[in-house]
């Protein structure tokens, strides 16, 4: 019997997937949770075989979640579910120590495959998502861009940003200049939007 975590904060979505799973002969959901840091706990006090983990929930998100699990619970194969898939998304949750990355539209009985692929030590990838990330672009900002233009996000001033990050004014001026420069954008809100679509925030 495969012992199952499934974590999603949409209770609906946690609820379906719960009864789908539960007509499988081989697969026992024994814990649910509504978000990212209810999931690690759920994971250390039930010790799943897998945990399907959604990408986007509150407190920690899907990648941070699959992070702490590799540490703490290493035997635990974490399958990311995502409504909104994005290449450089797959790339980080693969890195983070994800073992399968699945679209919430994938068919119906698509989870409990991946669950026993990746239970069984293979890995799994949505295909239309692998070929994305193939080819798509590589983030053209440095790791220090990207956290400037996440502090940057609401339009925060740029003196908090600066004190946040321990650098001059100018320099983080500089530092969202180069941004907006490198994303082909005029603002730092357009920078964003360009930063999230491309799944590089």
């Amino acid at each position: 019997m495969i012992r199952v975590l499934l974590a999603d904060d949409e209770d609906l979505i946690r609820t379906a997937l719960g009864a789908l799973l539960g007509l499988e002969p081989d697969i026992e959901v024994v814990a649910h949770a509504a978000s990212g840091r209810l999931a690690v706990d759920a994971a250390l006090a039930h010790r799943p075989d897998v945990a399907v983990i959604d990408m986007a929930m509150p407190e920690l998100d899907g990648l941070e979640v699959t992070s702490e699990l590799a540490t703490a619970l290493p035997a635990c194969a974490v399958v990311i579910l995502t409504g909104h898939g994005r290449p450089q998304h797959l790339r980080r949750a693969l890195s983070a120590g994800a073992k399968g990355f699945l679209r919430k539209g994938a068919p119906g009985g698509a989870l409990a495959d991946v669950i026993r692929r990746v239970h069984g030590g293979d890995r799994y990838v949505d295909p239309s998502l692998a070929a994305d990330a193939l080819t798509a672009p590589e983030c053209p900002l440095t790791p220090r861009e990207l956290e400037v233009l996440r502090l940057a996000e609401f339009d925060t001033p740029v003196a908090v940003i600066a004190k946040q990050t321990h650098l001059s004014n100018g320099t983080v001026r500089n530092y969202i200049a180069a941004v907006i420069n490198k994303l082909g954008v005029t603002t730092r809100s357009e920078a964003l939007r360009a930063a999230r679509e491309n799944g590089w925030l």
